[in-house]
């Protein structure tokens, strides 16, 4: 079930600056509310963040790669989930125009894995996800199993 759709804002560590805050995409899923009849989960929640266009950007705004761990720490406080049981993944869809998004491309998706410390997550790695995965993801953003 989807429990966040909205542009996400995330404060810097830059003090009254606010450096390296931003906004972006998120959709947030607790896989727990969306099959209730029992189904456990070992990763409960999935995180999908994306930029968004140039021009709703700040003059800050940082992108998503660049501040993954940042915002994944700042969602994991805000919405009081449970880290370890979270699977964070960044959405990086096709832009036709090639210009409104900071890296245009092909759709991709990439899968984030982190290292939680006490004051919060450390980038560890990124990867494609698995096609389960990306299956789920695709059904979950788009209401619909890929073609």
């Amino acid at each position: 079930m989807l429990i966040y759709d909205d542009i996400y804002t995330w404060d810097g560590w830059g003090g009254k600056f606010k450096l390296a805050g931003g906004r972006c995409g998120l959709r947030l899923f607790d896989l727990k509310k969306r099959s209730p009849e029992g189904i456990a989960h070992l990763k409960r929640y999935i995180a999908v963040v994306r930029d968004i266009p140039f021009e709703k950007q700040g003059p800050n705004q940082m992108s998503i790669k660049s501040c993954a761990g940042h915002i994944a720490t700042s969602v994991v406080r805000d919405f009081q989930i449970d880290p370890t049981r979270m699977i964070w993944i960044e959405h990086y869809p096709e832009d036709p125009e090639n210009h409104r998004l900071r890296y245009p491309q092909k759709e991709r998706f990439e899968e984030v894995e982190f290292e939680w410390k006490e004051k919060g997550a450390l980038r560890v790695q990124s990867r494609k996800p698995s096609p389960a995965v990306t299956e789920l993801v695709k059904q979950l953003i788009f209401g619909k199993a890929s073609a």
